[in-house]
C-alpha cells in the first residue's frame, strides 16, 4: 500500500477514534456527573442543584460568537431573567496553554465589566468536564431538568453567525426551553447542532 493510499485510509480512522473520546449529553438521559472548581477556587458539583433546573453554558473571552451574545446584554439578559429560578453554570473548558486562556482573577474582572450573572463560573482546565457533556463550541448550551436529566442540547438560537445584529431577530433555544419546562411543557427543540467556535481542548 502507498504512503498516499495508507494515509487515506489512516484519516477516518484517526477521526473516529477521536469522536470517540468525547461522550454526549443525551437529551432525556441522565446528566453527565461532575465535580469542577470555579474560579473562586470552590468545587462545584452537579449533584449540588439536586432537584434543580441547571443550565450549562460553555464559553471562552475570546471567541466572536460568545462575544456577539455578551455586547448585545443576550447572554447576561437570560442569566439575570431567570435568577432564582434556574442554576446557570458558565463553564470554560480552554486549556491552560492555549492563547485564549484567562486566569480566574482576570475573569471575575471580566464578569462584573460585561454584568454577566452567572451562579458560578467554572474551570474545567483538564476538559474532562466538556468532553462528557459532548461540548464542542462556544456557547453550546445544555440544560439539566430537576430529575437530573438533560432536556436541552444545542445552541443557543437559531441564527448561526457572529452578527450582532441578527440578535433581534433570532429565536432564543434556550429561552424557548426553559419556557417550556416552567409550563410543564416538553421542549419543543430539545436537540440541535450548536454554531460557534472550537473548544480549544487539553
Amino acid at each position: 500500500m502507498s504512503n498516499k493510499i495508507a494515509s487515506l485510509v489512516a484519516f477516518p480512522l484517526a477521526s473516529l477514534f477521536a469522536a470517540g473520546a468525547f461522550a454526549a449529553a443525551v437529551v432525556g438521559q441522565p446528566a453527565p456527573a461532575f465535580s469542577v472548581k470555579d474560579i473562586a477556587g470552590k468545587t462545584v458539583s452537579l449533584a449540588d442543584f439536586k432537584g434543580k433546573t441547571v443550565v450549562l453554558e460553555w464559553h471562552n473571552f475570546g471567541c466572536p460568537f460568545v462575544q456577539k451574545h455578551y455586547n448585545s446584554g443576550n447572554m447576561q439578559g437570560a442569566q439575570k431573567y431567570f435568577s432564582g429560578q434556574v442554576v446557570w453554570l458558565t463553564v470554560n473548558s480552554t486549556e491552560p496553554g492555549h492563547q485564549d486562556y484567562v486566569k480566574p482573577a482576570e475573569i471575575k474582572k471580566k464578569l462584573y465589566e460585561m454584568g454577566a450573572v452567572p451562579n458560578a463560573y467554572l474551570m474545567d482546565e483538564s476538559g474532562e468536564m466538556g468532553k462528557a457533556y459532548g461540548a464542542k463550541v462556544t456557547p453550546h448550551m445544555f440544560i439539566i431538568d430537576g430529575e437530573g436529566k438533560v432536556a436541552y442540547n444545542g445552541a443557543i438560537d437559531d441564527k448561526r453567525s457572529a452578527d450582532v445584529k441578527d440578535i433581534r431577530t433570532a429565536k432564543n433555544f434556550v429561552i424557548a426551553a426553559l419556557v417550556d419546562m416552567k409550563n410543564g411543557k416538553p421542549v419543543a427543540n430539545a436537540s440541535n447542532a450548536p454554531y460557534g467556535c472550537t473548544i480549544k481542548y487539553k
